[in-house]
C-alpha cells in the first residue's frame, strides 16, 4: 500500500486545529437565525423560557441553547415549537441569511447587521402596544412615537426647544 499524505490525490485534508478546542464549531448562521426567531416569537407571546421548556419537556437551559443557535433544532421539535407558538414552521426561516452570503437578488449581505426587531426592548414594546385595547389610544401612541423620532407629519420645529428639554 502506498502511503500518501493527507489531501493528496483529492482525498480529505487534515482539518486545521481550532484554537477553541477540538469539539468547538461556530454555530451555523441559519441555526442562529432560527433561534432568534424562536426567541422573538416566545417573547412576543410573553412566554418564559422555563414555561416553553416545560411544554416541551426540556430545561430552560436547552431553550437558551436553541435560541442562541448553539444547539440545532430538529424537524420534529421545530414542528412542536410551531404548534406551541402558533406560527407555521416557515416562520422560523423568514428572513434567514443565504448560505452563499448573498440575498435572493445577488446582493451581498451585511454580516454585522443588527436587526432592531430582534431586540428584547422592541419585542416588549410591540407586545405592550398590542395589549392596549383602545384603537384610538394606540393610534395616538403611534403618532407620539413618530413625532419623538422626528418622523411625524408635523415638521414645524418652532416649538422644538420649549424649555422642557434637558440641556
Amino acid at each position: 500500500m502506498i502511503d500518501t499524505p493527507p489531501g493528496a490525490c483529492g482525498g480529505p485534508a487534515t482539518p486545521a486545529r481550532n484554537p477553541l478546542g477540538p469539539k468547538y464549531t461556530a454555530p451555523n448562521p441559519i441555526d442562529i437565525h432560527v433561534g432568534g426567531r424562536l426567541r422573538q416569537r416566545r417573547t412576543l407571546l410573553g412566554m418564559s423560557q422555563e414555561k416553553l421548556g416545560d411544554l416541551l419537556g426540556l430545561t430552560f437551559q436547552q431553550i437558551q441553547k436553541y435560541e442562541r443557535g448553539t444547539n440545532r433544532i430538529g424537524a420534529s421539535r421545530l414542528y412542536e415549537l410551531s404548534v406551541i407558538l402558533q406560527v407555521p414552521v416557515g416562520h422560523f426561516f423568514d428572513g434567514a441569511p443565504s448560505l452563499s452570503g448573498k440575498d435572493a437578488f445577488g446582493v451581498a449581505e451585511d454580516a454585522d447587521y443588527d436587526d432592531p426587531m430582534m431586540r428584547r426592548e422592541t419585542l416588549e414594546l410591540i407586545r405592550s402596544y398590542y395589549q392596549i385595547r383602545d384603537v384610538a389610544v394606540r393610534r395616538r401612541i403611534l403618532d407620539l412615537t413618530r413625532s419623538l423620532a422626528g418622523h411625524g407629519d408635523d415638521d414645524d420645529d418652532s416649538h422644538a426647544d420649549d424649555g422642557n428639554t434637558p440641556a
